[in-house]
């Protein structure tokens, strides 16, 4: 372990090969000694927050087995229309005085119908005019023009979650594909915009395939990569599925934490399920951003409560 910690902060990337042995590495406490050194060395230490606003949700075409949003099951997410762009501009500059540096319009369905789109276009600038903070959008599979006008209208970040490796994707949603994904990541850099992409772990797939993820994540050279720990919901197919140790967990955020040494490994959906050791843990280990506020259809921790948990910490 402590020749692949020199490896890495010499400037070498991990291998698959050290990575599958990293995650099943017999010792913890080395593991994530190992992981904080590469975050403490290599990593940013300005902790960076971000929130969302829900702003369109459920009755989404999509199959996604882990979403109560999907028209598929019977998950108990509201369904309203897109909420227009003075509550956005209103969600954002609440975020923004409580010291939330970026924030991000969601929106549930496989993509906008072309109204809805010219709304939340409307909804950046807006946002844009009232605010300085930094704008994000989650809208799912969109082209270049689309992309190009959100870039435009002043959004910088586009979101788009992988979800899964590559191997376990069509487990868990056959409605679209990883490649979809792919193609609208590629797509938004193209419009000049910056990316951001991680995935939910605890969804019935092997280590193994966490490290795929990991590396697909990589090979698109994504900075900002949200960590999702799968947080069962009634009335979706994996409903049932059960929890993830807190062990598994931490040894995720390492391996990702070798494999990307100078991201943004970022806490999203699932975190307040974990143990305030396990968060302290994670936050020593790599996690070095968050959402924080509202998560779409889960309560988050509040924004307070968050900033002096990193502070904690010792992130600035």
């Amino acid at each position: 372990m402590n020749e692949l910690i020199r490896k890495i902060l010499a400037g070498h990337n991990v291998t698959d090969a050290e990575a599958l042995d990293a995650i099943d590495h017999k010792d913890e406490d080395e593991l994530f000694d190992g992981a904080h050194k590469i975050t403490a060395m290599m990593a940013p230490r300005e902790f960076d927050f971000c929130s969302i606003i829900n702003a369109k949700s459920g009755a989404c075409p999509e199959d996604c087995k882990w979403c109560s949003q999907s028209a598929h099951y019977t998950g108990k997410a509201g369904i309203y229309e897109f909420v227009g762009a003075e509550k956005c501009l209103e969600h954002a500059r609440f975020n923004e005085a409580h010291g939330v540096r970026r924030f991000s319009i969601v929106t549930s369905g496989r993509s906008p119908d072309p109204a809805t789109f010219n709304e939340i276009v409307e909804a950046v600038r807006t946002i844009r005019a009232g605010s300085d903070i930094k704008i994000c959008a989650s809208l799912g599979l969109l082209g270049r023009q689309e992309l190009q006008r959100l870039k435009e209208a002043g959004a910088e970040r586009y979101h788009c979650n992988l979800e899964a490796a590559p191997s376990y994707f069509s487990a868990v949603c056959t409605t679209h594909t990883i490649s979809d994904k792919v193609a609208t990541l590629k797509a938004a850099c193209d419009a000049g915009m910056e990316i951001c992409s991680g995935g939910i772990i605890g969804m019935g797939e092997t280590k193994e395939q966490r490290v795929e993820l990991a590396f697909a994540l990589r090979e698109l050279g994504i900075n900002s990569i949200p960590l999702n720990i799968l947080h069962p919901i009634k009335g979706t197919p994996l409903e049932n599925t059960p929890m993830l140790s807190e062990d598994e967990i931490l040894r995720t955020v390492a391996v990702f934490r070798l494999i990307h040494p100078t991201a943004y490994l970022r806490f999203a959906g699932g975190r307040a399920n974990l143990s305030d050791d396990a968060v302290r843990k994670a936050l020593y280990i790599g996690i070095n951003a968050a959402i924080t506020g509202d998560l779409l259809t889960t309560a988050g921790a509040l924004i307070e409560s968050d900033k002096r948990m990193v502070q904690g910490a010792g992130y600035l």
